[in-house]
């Protein structure tokens, strides 16, 4: 047990810091961890670490708690371990975070928990110049706060551009939220508002620094993905699908998650980037035949 100089110290660093009994029961949870996940330490403390809210997954949306727990590893051989997990916020979305995991142990040498460690790693902050701009003149989704349509008939034409000039390559990618007039129907416009906030900002910190995503109207979004082929532009769209589906957010004890239909294409030299849109939209058709929840990219 922390005393109280121990707890006022480690509450007055930055990084989310919190204890784990063998038991992985949370015994201590600092104000840095309430800061990064949303969770104050009345909600968390006393609570199983895999039967609590953060439930970190890798990039594949895998669920860390069930396979490749850092943490009850470091519990098991005393090793100190690092990695870069998505964590679950109290609002719904995932937030890319750094941890670390010690073991703690007694004056024996006996473990007796484990400690993380965890810090957000920064997403995509650094645009261009000319995308700045766009920002200043109020080119993002007033909801979502990531683009929107005007910023992207503007990006498109300076991509276009560039693909004529040199050998650029820009993939496209089109999201549609599956059933997401069912969430409006059943819990109102309120909560699909947060639904469609926290698909965007699950999004965009899956994305890198180079490529833009945007609200495309409703529950759609277009992501321009600069620079990439046809296996890396169908590897981040599976991320991301997979990364939606392991998101959810709480309202009124009712645990809501969403899952998306995703279609991709490259832009070929001799199109616009208008008909590229058209036709990633095909494919997201393809994915609501096939079931939904899938992805599909244009061979």
């Amino acid at each position: 047990m922390t005393d109280i100089f121990s707890k006022d110290f480690l509450n007055a660093i930055t990084d989310g810091i919190y204890f784990l009994n063998r038991d992985k029961a949370i015994t201590f949870w600092n104000k840095g961890a309430e800061r990064l996940a949303g969770y104050s330490s009345a909600e968390v403390e006393g609570v199983r670490c895999e039967n609590n809210m953060l439930r970190h997954v890798d990039e594949n949306g895998i669920n860390l708690c069930e396979n490749g727990c850092p943490l009850e590893a470091t519990m098991h051989d005393g090793k100190i371990r690092e990695a870069n997990v998505y964590m679950h916020h109290k609002l719904g979305h995932r937030v890319l975070i750094n941890v670390k995991s010690f073991p703690i142990r007694d004056e024996l040498g006996r473990i007796t928990g484990a400690a993380e460690v965890f810090s957000k790693i920064e997403g995509p902050t650094d645009l261009t110049k000319e995308l700045e701009l766009l920002r200043q003149e109020a080119m993002t989704d007033p909801l979502t706060g990531i683009a929107n349509r005007r910023c992207m008939d503007l990006a498109a034409a300076h991509f276009e551009t560039s693909i004529k000039q040199t050998d650029l390559s820009l993939g496209i990618l089109f999201l549609d939220i599956d059933h997401f007039k069912t969430v409006n129907d059943k819990f109102g416009h309120e909560t699909g508002d947060k639904v469609l906030t926290m698909v965007a900002n699950t999004m965009s910190s899956a994305l890198r620094p180079t490529d833009i995503a945007s609200r495309w109207g409703g529950e759609e979004f277009v992501i321009f993905v600069p620079g990439v082929n046809l296996k890396e532009l169908s590897k981040l769209a599976e991320r991301l699908r997979r990364l939606i589906e392991a998101s959810w957010i709480d309202i009124k004890n009712e645990h809501i998650s969403v899952t998306a239909s995703i279609g991709g294409t490259m832009v070929r030299p001799d199109e616009t980037i208008c008909s590229a849109i058209r036709r990633a939209d095909k494919q997201v058709y393809l994915c609501k035949q096939s079931g939904r929840n899938c992805v599909h990219v244009e061979e």
